[in-house]
């Protein structure tokens, strides 16, 4: 999770939920019900089926994937409810599909402290919360509220990962955070040009690239570690 939008908490969980799959069963939630983008990072064009009261995930590179961009008419259908229904919604993402036995159930959020957020924290078993941030002042100010949602909800904080790290945005800056918070740094992404250009293919950057599989190989590791 985050408190601020575009820091990059779906590719986080994207290719977390990828380097997981190559020896657990994986399942990811795409929990941003009205602008929900993991079908669309992977080119899923594909719909959910369901099978009596059960929903189908997507099966792709041995994740099974649940998305409201499966279920959506169009991709750029606009999704307009109010919280009550969005909240909802996910509780059905939750209860509704057919896992199977799982290792881990990854959910990706969507920005800020409020529905699914507190949908997420309040209704389901979790291990641990992720935070994502980057290493800007405003970022840094929202991964803040996160945190503080975190300790208020009484959920276990598994640590932060600076994303956007390097030359433009800067670096350290999330580390030197967790270390004020005394909570975990679980590792760093690197801004560059190739994570892009692969991602842009609909590609997962840390199955595709050496250098990016190692920096998201760290933060997998660290996070098993606090779990």
């Amino acid at each position: 999770m985050s408190g601020k939008g575009g820091v990059g908490k779906t590719t986080v969980s994207l290719n977390l939920a990828a380097l997981l799959a190559k020896s657990s069963k994986v399942g990811l939630i795409d929990a941003d019900i009205d602008c929900p983008n993991v079908f669309n990072f992977l080119g899923i064009k594909q719909k959910h089926s369901f099978k009596e009261k059960t929903l189908i995930p997507f099966e792709i590179h041995s994740m099974k994937i649940v998305s409201m961009a499966g279920i959506q008419q169009t991709s750029d259908q606009a999704i307009i409810w109010r919280g009550p229904l969005i909240a909802s919604t996910l509780m059905q993402f939750l209860e509704l599909p057919e896992w199977g036995e799982l290792d881990y159930l990854i959910i990706d959020l969507p920005p800020g402290t409020s529905d699914s957020a507190l949908t997420a924290m309040q209704y389901s078993q979790l291990s641990g919360v992720v935070i994502v941030s980057s290493p800007q002042s405003v970022s840094l100010i929202d991964a803040r509220k996160a945190v503080n949602m975190c300790k208020q909800l009484n959920k276990k904080i598994l640590g932060l990962v600076e994303n956007f790290s390097g030359d433009i945005f800067g670096q350290g800056a999330v580390e030197k955070l967790s270390k004020e918070l005394s909570i975990p740094f679980l590792g760093r992404v690197s801004l560059n040009k190739e994570l892009n250009s692969i991602a842009e293919r609909q590609k997962i950057p840390s199955l595709e690239n050496k250098e990016i599989e190692k920096e998201f190989l760290i933060i997998k590791e660290n996070l098993l570690k606090q779990l």
